[in-house]
Order: structure tokens, then sequence, then C-alpha cells
């Protein structure tokens, strides 16, 4: 733990934090195996947040051979001891929440109910909400502009938010019939936008009614909460959902979520200031993926692309469609790398590559026939970048059961030490399978 002060009062010093932060943010396109990594972590930290997004992400944690799929939990909740806090940055569709509780619980998940702390602060998604979102990408679809979405409502939602006329958390505990106005006032305006679309409104009042005493009891402010658990020296670790290519400022617009999933909605989505953050963690696959529409310059569509989707089993955890696949793609990491600052690596899926003989990595872009050091803003330009490769040979080896760094294969430890030469971020965990007991540390 590391420790901050302030001079104040002539020169009196006063502790601020007394322990610091630790972020891990998917590094490619998302589904790099963060819930995995938040999973190991958590098992030394006292609370574990997640910050933005909705249950359009999906995390799979394996315990001792049993499966735990997480859309709006934090992956941490498995730990016993740790206390898993959702945030103000964070939507939430109360009825997906209860679902995914029960599921888990009847998997094994004990406990929750002394451990999920709710943002009062946070926004919910409605059934309304999600039947925009399919009305909006039917429309979209007509055109041969659909955007992949998940259909979960986030970014209706979100959009909600940005015109303040959303409905938080402290909303639905707070006078139900106000609550029942802005509900209503957001139907109507979709009714009008919309003419197929149509919402039972006293039936979805009264199931409201009935989740807000349920969800009752885990709301707190949470600003409030994180910033006494960091005076107080208690650990916190934050669970970044999607990633830094799907960022809708950063990623590759408009193919992109509607939430800031890099470094900065970490501190918008907790109430974080920037000193508290200390280790920045970028979940990196050790090859590139992504679900849905848009550009994808190392995208194989070919036997190995069929390889990495069949090997890796590469289906979302949230939509079940079939991940795109390809190389690693390097440009793309640096550029990651340089809006969230990593100060680690976790390269996840090694094992996945075991048995190729030679691998390809993404080095270099050009546009044009001319080399650029920029990731391209534009999808236009990304669509028409040439990818310059370096091969390095495959190991053809199971690493499934290795966990010492030591003892993968020659081939396996030299791309790994590539990566991290090629990135400048040292590489200090590499996965090689689907539980906990499969990452390796490395020295």
């Amino acid at each position: 733990m590391s420790s901050q002060t302030l001079l104040v009062n002539g020169g009196t010093e006063v502790s601020r934090f007394s322990s610091k932060v630790t972020v891990v943010l998917g590094a490619q396109w998302g589904d790099e195996g963060k819930g995995k990594v938040v999973d190991m972590i958590a098992t030394d930290v006292d609370v574990v947040c997640r910050c933005q997004g909705g249950n359009n992400a999906g995390h799979t944690v394996v315990v001792d051979g049993v499966e735990f799929d997480f859309h709006l939990l934090p992956s941490g909740i498995i730990n016993e001891k740790c206390v898993s806090l959702i945030g103000n940055g964070v939507v939430i569709h109360l009825p997906g929440l209860f679902d995914e509780l029960a599921k888990n619980e009847a998997k094994g998940l004990h406990d929750w109910q002394n451990r999920l702390i709710v943002s009062d602060r946070a926004h919910l998604v409605f059934d309304f909400h999600q039947q925009v979102d399919g009305l909006q990408e039917a429309e979209k679809a007509n055109t041969g502009k659909s955007l992949g979405t998940t259909k979960k409502g986030i970014g209706p939602c979100y959009a909600s938010k940005a015109t303040r006329n959303g409905i938080r958390v402290c909303d639905l505990l707070g006078d139900f019939n106000l609550f029942s106005e802005k509900f209503s006032s957001i139907v109507s305006t979709y009714e009008k936008l919309f003419p197929t679309f149509k919402v039972d409104v006293d039936a979805e009042l009264e199931r409201y009614r009935e989740y807000a005493e349920k969800l009752r009891p885990m709301v707190k402010d949470t600003i409030n909460y994180l910033y006494h658990a960091l005076k107080d020296g208690r650990s916190v670790l934050v669970e970044g959902a999607n990633a830094a290519m799907l960022d809708i400022d950063f990623g590759t617009y408009p193919y992109v979520t509607s939430s800031n999933c890099s470094i900065g909605g970490v501190l918008t989505g907790l109430g974080l200031p920037p000193q508290a953050i200390g280790d920045i963690i970028g979940v990196v696959k050790a090859y590139t993926t992504r679900v849905g529409d848009g550009p994808f310059p190392t995208e194989q569509l070919n036997d190995v692309g069929d390889l990495l989707q069949t090997r890796g089993a590469e289906i979302g955890v949230t939509t079940r469609r079939k991940r795109r696949c390809g190389w690693l793609d390097l440009p793309l990491l640096h550029y990651t790398g340089i809006v969230n600052g990593y100060t680690a690596i976790c390269l996840t899926k090694l094992d996945i590559l075991d048995t190729m003989a030679e691998i390809k990595v993404g080095v270099g872009y050009k546009i044009d026939g001319v080399k650029t050091d920029i990731y391209p803003g534009s999808i236009s330009d990304l669509a028409k970048v040439e990818v310059e490769y370096k091969t390095l040979p495959g190991w053809q080896a199971s690493t499934t059961n290795v966990r010492e760094f030591q003892q993968l294969p020659r081939q396996a430890q030299a791309y790994v030490r590539f990566i991290e030469k090629e990135l400048q971020v040292p590489v200090r965990w590499v996965g090689v399978g689907k539980g906990r007991e499969s990452i390796i540390n490395v020295n």
C-alpha cells in the first residue's frame, strides 16, 4: 500500500488516502478474461467495484470447476470476504440483476446480501429501454448500418441520462409518486417516437414498487463509502466492463458501447480523484477478438480465424454470438496503453495458440502505402489499414498444466517477452486455462 499526504494548517501532514485503487481494464475489444483476473486479485482485497456499463457486459469465472456468469455483479463477489460495489456510472436493469443473483446463488454464491452495495446515483435500465434498443437497431439494419448492439437497453438508458430525463436508484427509493410521473413521461416520449412501442405502465409500476423494497437494503452513497474505505486503508479493486476499443470516446466509433470503459470512466463512475489510482492492469488476450460490426485490421477470415474461434470457444457470454478472431494487434495495444497508462499486463488464453506452428503479430500499420504511428480515429481510415506482421515460431505443445513461467516452452516464453518488449509494459501474469489456478505469475 502507498500513502498520500496533504500539507494543511501551516504544514501539518493530513493523510488523504492510505491505500490506492487497483484497476483492471480490457485492453482490446472486450472478452479478454477480465473476470478471471478480478477474481484472482479479489482474494486479497476488501472492496471490488463496477464503474460503468450494464448487463451488456459478460464475465465468466470458474471456481472449483463451477462456471459463474456475471453481467452486472462484480466478478469479485465470489470471494466471500469481499464487498462488491456497483457504482454510480453503471446502468442497472433490476430484473436482470435479481435474475443474475438467483442463478449464481443456485451455483454456490453465498452471503451476497451482506456484501453487495448499489449506488443511489446509478441510473436504471427499464424493459422499455431494451424495447427501444431493438427498434433502433432494426431501423439501422434497414439502412445497412446496424451497430450490432446487445439490445440490452444500455444506449437508450445512457441517452436518457444525457438528456436529463433518466431515472436513478434514489428516485425509485424516494417519493414513488414522483418516480411514477418520471416513468410515465419517458414512456410517453417513446410512444410518440415509435408507433409500435407499447408499455403497460400500471403493471410496470407495480413491479417496480416491489423491486424498490428488495433493493433498498443494498443502497448506499457509494462515493462516501469509497472515500472512507480508502481513508481507512482498505484495499479497493475496480473491474472495468467492456474494453478500451469499445469506449465511446476512444473506441472504433460508432461501433462502440455507450460508456467510457477506459480509465476516465473509473473516476467518473465511482467518484474517485485521479490521485487515488494505483496500478492499472491491462488484460490482453494472446490474440484479438471482437463481437459485432466494425473495422478489425488483424481479423482472419480463414482457417486461422476458425481455429482461434473453435479452440478459444469464442462465443459471447451475453449475446451468444460467435466472436470474430484474428492475430494480436500491437498498434491497437499501444494506443489503448496511451489512453489508460497500463502499469502491468495480464496476457490471457496463451494456451489457445498451443497447436500453431507459427504465430503472427501485427506490429505496424500502413494507410495508402504510408506507415503511420497514429491509430486512426476515422473508421473509414481504419478499414483501409494494411497490417505489417512479424512471424514468430509456435511451440506446438500443451501449456494448460504449466504453473511456472520458466516451465513454458521456450517459444511461448519468447512470445510473451516479445509483447512485453514491444509495449514497454511488464507482463505480470499469463493465463493458460479457464480456472483461477491457471494464471501464472511471471517473474
